[in-house]
């Protein structure tokens, strides 16, 4: 093998490590788009600000000396809180006027987050502070660093957590129960309204985790850093089917690496317009997602 193909070989594992470090947290953001539209068929576009409100929860916390495995937690909690209220003050009362309404209620409410973020904490960028030691590890000539392989654990046992929560607990059942008739769930009992309420809290939770993650990860955050991953992670949810949670994942991870391919064996500031593209085509060729099925609905 020649050094030149070697070397392709290197940076091919390189920019596959990246990817997927990258994805690992559209996946965690899209996991919640892909949750709230399987229960009530709401496109949650203020879900990229639950990911904002995360980082910056975490980042104060870090900020007041609190140790990560308690700020951390701590920005979860307070994310999801943030959602649960969101949903109970905002879109529980439009939940019946249609999907106009709460699309363009999704959209206010992410500009209200984004804004009132920029007037309460200011708009320039607040360095995150230092949570871990970073290091660096080698495989032959490919670098993986501490907080990749942090990321990509952590979003590896929060998602085992999220299948062991839905498919093996009571509340799981109750919102695979919601998710596939409301109207029948209720008539057997179920409180749909804690049942959504949970979704948003759980959704929000993950996103949350994820803006500490991207905090450790580029030493920064600020009030606008929401609006790209928050999109992206939609795409990343269409792609893998909307409302179905294993392809939330499989979204987020294939866009992750196709970005990090793009920007090493491309042009890098096609790196956001590749998403755009695969929406693009995925709506195209499959407007269902990779793993979502083709139906007949009517709205």
């Amino acid at each position: 093998m020649s050094e030149n193909v070697t070397y392709f070989f290197y940076d091919l594992f390189q920019y596959l490590v990246n990817g997927l470090a990258q994805g690992s947290i559209y996946a965690l953001i899209a996991l919640g788009y892909t949750m709230v539209y399987g229960i009530i068929k709401l496109i949650n576009f203020a879900h990229g600000e639950f990911y904002m409100i995360g980082a910056f929860i975490g980042f104060y916390c870090l900020v007041s000396g609190m140790p990560l495995w308690m700020a951390f937690p701590a920005a979860m909690i307070g994310a999801g809180l943030v959602a649960v209220l969101v949903e109970k003050i905002v879109y529980r009362p439009i939940r019946h006027a249609g999907r106009i309404p709460a699309l363009i209620t999704a959209l206010g409410t992410s500009l209200l987050f984004q804004y009132l973020g920029q007037g309460v904490i200011g708009a320039d960028p607040k360095a995150f502070p230092s949570a871990i030691a970073e290091k660096t590890y080698m495989l032959g000539e490919v670098i993986i660093t501490r907080t990749q392989i942090i990321i990509m654990v952590v979003t590896f046992a929060l998602m085992v957590i999220l299948y062991w929560l839905v498919n093996h607990t009571k509340t799981g059942k109750a919102m695979r129960a919601t998710s596939f008739n409301m109207n029948a769930a209720e008539l057997m009992g179920i409180n749909t309204n804690k049942i959504i309420s949970f979704t948003f809290f759980i959704g929000a939770a993950l996103a949350g985790a994820a803006g500490v993650l991207v905090g450790m990860y580029y030493n920064t955050a600020e009030p606008m850093m929401g609006l790209i991953p928050g999109l992206k992670a939609f795409i990343a949810a269409v792609l893998g089917g909307i409302g179905i949670i294993p392809g939330a994942v499989i979204g987020g991870l294939v866009l992750g690496v196709a970005e990090n391919l793009v920007v090493g064996f491309w042009i890098s500031t096609y790196r956001d317009a590749i998403a755009f593209a695969i929406l693009i085509l995925i709506l195209l060729i499959k407007p269902a997602g990779i793993l979502g099925k083709n139906r007949k609905e009517k709205v």
